[in-house]
């Protein structure tokens, strides 16, 4: 397990640099075996040195690329696969671990797209007009102008795809990972762009 101050979601790439002992020895038997190990949130605590506190639900991931940097240092490139959920951690020596499973989604409703499309619309626009003097507003505006198609067969896909496209805190993206089903990850969604955009609205006022 490799626990981490951000959220890996399914179809997201992940870089890592390696450069701890124990990550490294985990990497020796990741390597080894098939080559996928787990990625979960930091809640409470630091990435260096253990001692922190975990959440239940994290991400499968695939080392698509690695390449010694140093010696005993590497750095990754990962691909998240799939959700899975902790049952028990274990000690942490040599390296986290944890007794995991799958974690698909539940089935449920299809989810309703047309909210979270006009609530990523207001944010473009916000965004955009916050950019004449703020640069990384002016950076997320662009990124939200890029055409989007979230009507494919996989909605849970597409619903970790929505989540990677907008500019959300480790705490949103952690919130719409649990989600049970696509449709309620939607609504995590509609929810934290509400957010997100009242506290722009009051920064530009201000």
């Amino acid at each position: 397990m490799f626990p981490l101050g951000s959220v890996l979601l399914p179809g997201e790439q992940l870089p890592l640099r390696i450069f701890e002992a124990r990550y490294a020895s985990m990497l020796d038997d990741v390597i080894a075996g098939n080559s996928t190990f787990g990625v979960v949130l930091i809640e409470r605590g630091s990435e260096v040195g253990g001692g922190d506190a975990r959440g239940d639900v994290g991400t499968l991931a695939w080392i698509k690329e690695w390449a010694e940097s140093a010696p005993r240092q590497y750095s990754l490139l990962c691909t998240g696969v799939q959700r899975i959920v902790i049952d028990e951690w274990l000690t942490d020596d040599p390296y986290p671990r944890a007794r995991t499973r799958d974690l698909p989604d539940a089935d449920g409703d299809e989810p309703v797209w047309s909210a979270l499309l006009d609530r990523r619309a207001q944010l473009q626009l916000l965004c955009g007009q916050g950019g004449r003097r703020d640069p990384q507003l002016r950076w997320i505006a662009s990124q939200l102008a890029e055409p989007i198609d979230y009507s494919v067969p996989d909605a849970t896909a597409a619903s970790f795809r929505a989540t990677s496209e907008l500019p959300l805190g480790a705490a949103d993206r952690q919130r719409a990972l649990v989600a049970p089903d696509a449709a309620a990850r939607v609504d995590v969604l509609v929810s934290a762009v509400d957010d997100l955009l009242a506290a722009l609205r009051f920064r530009l006022q201000a």
